[in-house]
């Protein structure tokens, strides 16, 4: 599990490509505020949403398995309810199996579950337990 500052700092500093499950073409929803907050600092967020066919000029994908094999995830932000984020693992793991990526599973304030960080653990994936993703980018890099 990722928990230390300098280690949040670290992966926001490398990471290049955020995939956001749960984000919402709504622009009143905090996960589109949040993708396009991400966007405006650099990060390409590829939007994960059965719903929506593009978020801020980003194919969105119906699931996280559909994302092609070819663009470089290296976070995976859960925006959705706690009771999917073993869920958002578990694809996190078959991604890695099929790709050799191993993406950081980053789990939104309250998403995190025990069966997630069990998942994340038996696995060796990254994991970021209950933190929000503006927050931890504001603490570590706005002046």
């Amino acid at each position: 599990m990722i928990s230390d500052n300098k280690d949040i700092r670290a992966l926001l500093e490398k990471a290049k490509t955020i995939a956001m499950i749960g984000c919402s073409p709504n622009e009143f929803r905090t996960s589109n505020y949040a993708a396009k907050y991400l966007s405006e600092k650099g990060y390409r967020v590829i939007p994960i949403n059965p719903e929506a066919d593009e978020i801020y000029g980003e194919k969105a994908y119906d699931s996280f398995v559909e994302v092609p094999e070819d663009i470089e995830i290296d976070i995976v932000n859960v925006f959705r309810n706690s009771k999917y984020a073993a869920d958002a693992v578990r694809d996190a793991r078959d991604r890695k199996e099929k790709t050799g990526q191993n993406p950081v599973v980053w789990t939104q304030l309250d998403v995190s579950s025990p069966e997630s960080e069990k998942v994340a653990n038996e696995n060796e994936i990254p994991y970021v337990r209950n933190r929000c993703i503006m927050v931890e980018w504001d603490r570590n890099f706005k002046s």
